[in-house]
Formats: structure tokens, C-alpha cells, sequence
């Protein structure tokens, strides 16, 4: 399983009320919370991603809160991965629990830039970052999380 795409990037300290600012969190409708992802940090966030893009970002992405709300919205719009160099363990289990690919990789983290375009293949950990032609590794998805990310969702995946 491989994600290619583009690259919005962040800093440290990314907590979920920026991901998706409570304010919108009276809804359940994933498209409205895409349309509202990153307001209060990048205005143009949802005018500039595109299907498949990835969000890299630094340190601690996902602290605050433990609402849902913010892994569906970034996986809402677009975004096919996030990469960091760590994520609040809450903001973890959330976004495997709705089918969101998530790598911790400090390196790549620290050495991509907004802008570049990136590949990660989710069965061995390795990041390619096509721009600048470097590769990372991330740690590779085991089994049973590549069967929640495909089937849309930990939920899902105990249909099936």
C-alpha cells in the first residue's frame, strides 16, 4: 500500500482545536469538517489540498482534546497521511480508529518542506521524498493496522 502526494506542513504543538476549531464541532458531517480543517493556522488550507496530499509536521501533532473531530477532518479533506516526528497518543488511536495513516519519522519530519512531493509505502516504513530525492524510514504499518486503514476504519475492519 503506497500514498503520493504533495506536502502542507506544520510546526510543533498542532492541538486539535486548530485542527478543526470547536466551533464547528456541532456537526457530525465529515465534508463540513473538511471545510473548516487548519482555518486558524493556514486560511487556505482547504483551497490548496488536493486527494492524496500529505500533512508533515514536528513534535506533539494532535495534543489537546481527544475529539474525533480532528483526524476526520484532515482525513475528510483530502490528506492521505500524516508524517511527525511524535503524536499525543490520543490523536494515534483516533485517527487509526477512522482509517487515517499516521508515521512517526523525526527525520523526515524535519527534513521535508512544504511544497515537496512524497511517497511512503506503508508495507516497509519508507518515505521517499521525490523533491529532493531522499529517502526516510518510518516504521512500517503491521498487518492488522494496513487491514483497519483499508477497510476505512477500525469498525469497518471488524466486519469484514
Amino acid at each position: 500500500m503506497k500514498a503520493t502526494g504533495i506536502v502542507h506542513k506544520y510546526g510543533d504543538n498542532v492541538d486539535t482545536d486548530v485542527i478543526i476549531p470547536a466551533r464547528y464541532l456541532n456537526t457530525a458531517d465529515h465534508k463540513e469538517l473538511a471545510a473548516h480543517c487548519m482555518e486558524d493556522i493556514d486560511i487556505d488550507f482547504t483551497k490548496k489540498v488536493k486527494d492524496g496530499d500529505i500533512m508533515v509536521a514536528e513534535s506533539n501533532f494532535g495534543c489537546g482534546s481527544s475529539r474525533e473531530h480532528a483526524p476526520i477532518a484532515i482525513k475528510a479533506s483530502g490528506i492521505s497521511c500524516v508524517i511527525a516526528k511524535t503524536f499525543a497518543r490520543i490523536f494515534y488511536r483516533n485517527a487509526i480508529n477512522i482509517g487515517l495513516p499516521i508515521i512517526e519519522c523525526p527525520e523526515a519530519a524535519e527534513k521535508i518542506n512544504a511544497g515537496d512531493e512524497v511517497e511512503i509505502d506503508f508495507d516497509t516504513g519508507v518515505i521517499t521524498n521525490k523533491t529532493k530525492n531522499e529517502t526516510y524510514q518510518g516504521t512500517a504499518f503491521p498487518e492488522f493496522l494496513i487491514n483497519i486503514i483499508n477497510s476505512n476504519g477500525l469498525l469497518n475492519s471488524l466486519k469484514d
